[in-house]
């Protein structure tokens, strides 16, 4: 058996295979033999069918059998010896000729990388710093009011913040089209859920009043006999009404799990989950620092072939998350960046629990069990349930051994702290405003 194995652009490799004509051969004739014993065809006895005509009826079949064999045993033993780490599985080009007594095959694969843990010295990682203020309370406090409102009718304009009874006909050209007609829904006033132009046209409206709004609908719209299209809705306006918050109260705590209705209490509780958010969210900050310069610094070219399986991976968690299996179908390119980043991450992390034994201790994997349980009505409950069975430990176990790797990391670096405050840390919108 001949082997050549050829280096392609980045991770390729191209192994070229000749396997010895007599060995193929041989193999065959030694099936077609054992085939004459049992093999039956009409106007023969059993074990009377003339080698020929086996060879003629049966030799393609037993030699692609054969040849099926040998190539599969071949490249394992040319990828052993050459201590090969495939990707993933190889493109078989099959090369057979036997007139010219030549059978062989070319595969087609990617190789692991070689993964060399880069020296972190003098590297630096950001971590947040911050901590939950009576002013950050006071703000919580206020946002679940903001979720409880109720709404009460006035008789005044309406202005931005009010929610609005309407209904409305829609028309294109003059006439009405699909979807564009409502009768009494609500509409809250600046909060862009509806086309642009229609909520601010509203502004100033009284119950009783009907307006004649001329929008457009965007050029991107998802419904192309639309998509930049001059329409008129006619509108009605039904009620006005403003938003109530509720007070603070007795009342007001107890549908958040102080039935006793002590407000100090009410606080201390919400404090206590703005402290546990906050963790969370500077740990996870930390973590994606620590993750960005592992990236960074070491530029790690990953396998095509594991890339595109990542990607689909993703794809596949979008569908689950938007309920939409099977109907949404986003290009790949879309997810490539991110799945390569996860790809290299899942490498280096690996090698460095290699190299540095990392483990999760059992202490660990309990610590952050309980952690997420507190978050429960009963605890315990949860615990058991996952302790009940050795595979739903797993998500933690993969998190202690992250959790042990960026603190690995954080040893090797220098760590400068970043002074922030809960609603950067909390809040999307300011997080985004502060950056730009």
């Amino acid at each position: 058996m001949q082997v050549s194995v050829e280096t392609g652009e980045g991770l390729e490799r191209r192994m070229r295979i000749e396997l010895p004509f007599e060995q193929v051969r041989g193999e065959v004739e030694k099936r077609l033999q054992k085939l004459v014993r049992t093999v039956r065809l009409p106007g023969f006895r059993p074990g009377k069918v003339p080698l020929a005509l086996l060879r003629q009826r049966f030799g393609g079949h037993v030699e692609q059998e054969v040849l099926g064999e040998l190539i599969q045993s071949s490249f394992a033993t040319a990828v052993s010896e050459r201590s090969l780490h495939l990707a993933g599985a190889p493109q078989i080009e099959p090369d057979v000729d036997p007139a010219a007594q030549r059978y062989g095959f070319t595969a087609t694969f990617e190789v692991m990388p070689e993964v060399a843990i880069a020296s972190l010295s003098g590297q630096v990682v950001k971590r947040p710093v911050a901590e939950v203020t009576d002013a950050d309370l006071e703000m919580v406090i206020e946002r679940l009011r903001e979720q409880h409102k109720t709404w009460g009718p006035v008789e005044r304009p309406a202005q931005t913040g009010d929610r609005l009874t309407v209904s409305f006909v829609g028309t294109l050209d003059g006439v009405p089209f699909e979807g564009g007609s409502a009768t009494a829904i609500p509409v809250e006033l600046g909060t862009g859920r509806m086309l642009p132009g229609f909520e601010d046209g509203l502004v100033g409206a009284s119950a009783g009043e009907a307006r004649a709004l001329d929008l457009s609908f965007p050029e991107g719209y998802h419904r192309a006999d639309l998509a930049g299209q001059p329409v008129r809705f006619d509108v009605t306006v039904e009620v006005v009404a403003e938003p109530v918050l509720p007070t603070v109260d007795a009342e007001f705590v107890s549908g958040f799990g102080v039935p006793d209705g002590d407000l100090e209490r009410f606080r201390t509780e919400v404090r206590a989950n703005m402290d546990r958010e906050l963790k969370q969210r500077i740990d996870a900050r930390t973590k994606e620092a620590v993750m960005d310069l592992l990236v960074a610094v070491h530029g790690l070219a990953v396998p095509a072939v594991l890339v595109a399986e990542e990607v689909q991976g993703l794809k596949g968690q979008m569908r689950e998350r938007i309920g939409a299996a099977g109907a949404v179908d986003l290009p790949d390119v879309l997810f490539e960046e991110q799945a390569r980043r996860r790809v290299a991450l899942g490498l280096i992390i690996g090698e460095i629990m290699k190299r540095h034994s990392i483990k999760a201790e059992p202490a660990r994997v309990r610590a952050a069990i309980d952690a997420m349980a507190a978050t429960y009505e009963d605890p315990q409950e949860v615990i058991d349930y996952y302790y009940a069975d050795r595979q739903r430990l797993a998500p933690f176990e993969s998190m202690v051994m992250e959790e042990r790797v960026v603190e690995w990391v954080l040893e090797q670096v220098s760590v400068e702290d970043e002074q922030m405050s809960f609603a950067q840390l909390t809040d999307p919108a300011s997080v985004a405003g502060a950056g730009s």
